[in-house]
């Protein structure tokens, strides 16, 4: 908001002095030398900026060009296939199908095809019939009692607070009328999540929605909570790919009475969750708070979702389950290239094991000690189009989640204020000044369209690779490119058999 006022006002006093210099040209002129001479004694006399004592008056074009730069370099600059996090042609993707406007491509490929790390997936030509609908994936194990039929595409976690109130109003309507979920994020269940969407309701380490006056796990709060009907299923957060082992951050100037009361904390504060949980400290503790959940939620759905780390502590947790019978109904693996709205950089650059490599991980892990039949995967990690649908339902996912996709389909421009409560576009502030751009009525059905196009296209995809239903997805459909040598997926990670680690691991 700070640079649009500064920018409007340097352009109104543009107009006005060149209006002076038609109308009264030396009096004009004479204000101009008196005022930049102004401006050079202050450069001169302060103290705190070099370049302006150094370059008086035409330092300040430095500041002014740095204060633009992020939107020249993205408007003018940038390639449509080199901008980050997410490049031009993604974006574009997002857009045309959140308004329904062109979705074809000419003049072939923008992808530089021969280079490392190019993927494609296998073809058929014989391809299968299109599906009418997307086929859904039913969630909850043997212990679970109400089991929850999912959509292949969701809207993963995003709090109230991180977003503004219309945006999860958007949101929410947007899966009530595609039949998708909706993930709460850690930032407990605000009325705006209350529009007729299913929810996620995740439990952070703050216990957001469900938390004593001191911070720790309330079971009487978190019972209230996951009793609501349009409360599907439960999800721990062990960690998030973009800050893992950090825990959240809510900056003081988004902490205003309303999520504070939401969340249980003190107004204008900065929230930091806690980087683990105070219920549990080991994987026996972790399993025994799933069933705890479980119990206290009537046997709806329960799962946690976690960036992987040791993969000896994740081994651990499959033992435990084994030994004890405790099963997860979902675990949703996050990768370190996942967004989020405040980390600090070394979290977000350095820490976590890379998305593919921990999906493969965690799937096979699974299946070697023989879970992966009752626990679904869902992932979460820029997950934006068709083709990313399905490579991760190839390397073993069952169900997909998508944050910053969904965000983009509201209206988001990358401006990358999102920790600054001066989000252009009204989705990651509480000011009402720039929330009141995004109109709830208007972008829900933007929303919906994304959901519903972007699974069109992987019909699309699925029926061209020859496929009729998920159990034909693996591993030898997806292709890779690695140091000029072309591998399958199954190549490069060959799929575990089925229990081959409870003799190992006995």
């Amino acid at each position: 908001m700070r640079k649009s006022i500064t920018l409007t006002v340097i352009a109104t006093v543009v107009v006005l002095l060149g209006l002076s210099l038609i109308k009264y040209p030396i009096y004009t002129l004479i204000g101009i030398v008196v005022f930049f001479v102004g401006v050079g004694i202050y450069d001169l006399a302060q103290k705190k900026h070099t370049i302006l004592r150094n370059f008086p008056v035409i330092g300040h074009a430095r500041y002014l060009f740095e204060m633009i730069s992020p939107e020249i370099h993205q408007y003018f600059i940038e390639s449509d296939t080199d901008g980050k996090p997410i490049d031009r042609n993604h974006r574009a993707y997002i857009y045309e199908r959140a308004k329904k406007q062109n979705e074809t491509h000419p003049f072939g490929t923008e992808l530089d095809v021969e280079e490392d790390n190019f993927k494609w997936l296998q073809h058929s030509i014989y391809p299968a019939p299109k599906l009418d609908k997307p086929p859904r994936v039913t969630v909850g194990g043997s212990a679970c009692q109400h089991p929850y039929s999912a959509s292949l595409f969701n809207i993963s976690a995003m709090s109230f607070g991180a977003l503004s109130k219309n945006a999860v109003m958007a949101l929410n309507k947007a899966a009530a009328a595609g039949n998708f979920f909706h993930d709460t994020g850690e930032g407990a269940i605000s009325p705006y999540h209350r529009q007729g969407g299913d929810l996620v309701f995740e439990v952070g380490t703050g216990y957001f929605g469900c938390r004593t006056d001191d911070g720790h796990f309330s079971p009487e709060k978190f019972e209230k909570q996951a009793a609501a009907e349009e409360v599907k299923m439960i999800e721990i957060k062990l960690s998030q790919g973009a800050k893992p082992g950090h825990g959240g951050v809510l900056p003081a100037k988004k902490n205003n009475e309303e999520i504070a009361q939401i969340r249980g904390v003190e107004p204008h504060t900065t929230v930091l969750s806690p980087p683990g949980h105070s219920a549990f400290s080991n994987a026996r503790g972790l399993l025994e708070f799933v069933q705890q959940l479980r119990e206290l939620s009537k046997g709806k759905p329960v799962g946690f979702k976690l960036s992987i780390g040791s993969k000896d502590e994740f081994v651990e947790i499959c033992q435990e389950m084994v030994e004890t019978g405790i099963k997860p109904d979902f675990i949703t693996v996050d990768g370190a290239e996942g967004g989020t709205g405040a980390a600090p950089i070394d979290f977000s650059n350095y820490v976590g094991m890379p998305w593919e490599l921990a999906l493969v991980f965690v799937v096979d892990t699974l299946r070697g000690f023989n879970l992966k039949d009752e626990i679904r995967i869902f992932t979460a990690t820029k997950i934006f189009t068709a083709f990313d649908i399905f490579k991760a339902l190839s390397l073993g996912a069952d169900v997909c989640n998508s944050a910053r996709g969904m965000m983009l389909a509201l209206g988001c421009i990358q401006a990358l204020k999102c920790d600054t409560n001066e989000c252009p576009t009204g989705i990651t502030t509480n000011k009402p000044g720039l929330m009141k751009g995004l109109v709830v009525e208007d972008k829900w059905k933007r929303v919906k369209n994304y959901q519903s196009e972007t699974l069109n296209d992987f019909l699309e995809l699925f029926a061209a690779a020859g496929c009729s239903s998920l159990e034909q997805l693996h591993r030898g459909l997806i292709y890779k490119q690695i140091q000029g040598k072309v591998k399958t997926y199954e190549e490069l990670y060959p799929t575990i058999e089925a229990g081959s680690y409870l003799k190992e691991h006995h």
